[in-house]
């Protein structure tokens, strides 16, 4: 009996570990579709964000650290974008889909729910929309490789 028992918990956290290691496989650095920024994706209190680490082109025209102009909030336009936290609040769902999300997009000054879809282990899509999926835009991500 204990011998069943020590398997059983054995076998319970196996899965739980392997629910982790697949949920977690979006962590990492990746390029966005323009590849003009890399963004790394990270996760905190179970949920997973991302934030720009990497900019092509990180000044404005005046020589200046990019900002946050088109921000509808006037307390953020002065923020700087590298190191914005431009996603967050994304749950793992099942069958490499995390949901519930939010994406802001600082080259619009918009925010859409989101939702990630891991379509092999290199490629991201991330799709942003206002009230449901059918109604949004899909951006297509690459995992930067070293």
């Amino acid at each position: 009996m204990k011998k069943l028992f020590a398997l059983t918990i054995g076998l319970f956290f196996s899965l739980i570990t392997l629910a982790q290691s697949e949920s977690d496989v979006i962590l990492g650095d990746w390029y966005n579709q323009e590849k003009d920024a890399i963004i790394k994706i990270y996760k905190e209190d179970g949920k997973y964000h991302g934030k720009i680490t990497w900019m092509l082109n990180p000044l404005d025209k005046n020589g200046n650290p990019k900002t946050d102009p088109l921000n509808p909030d006037e307390s953020m336009q002065s923020r700087s974008r590298m190191g914005m936290i431009i996603m967050y609040n994304f749950e793992y769902n099942s069958d490499n889909e995390w949901d519930n999300g939010n994406i802001y997009d600082p080259k619009s000054g918009n925010e859409y729910s989101g939702t990630m879809t891991l379509t092999s282990k290199n490629h991201l899509n991330l799709r942003g929309y206002v009230g449901i999926p059918l109604f949004g835009r899909t951006s297509n991500w690459s995992r930067k490789l070293d």
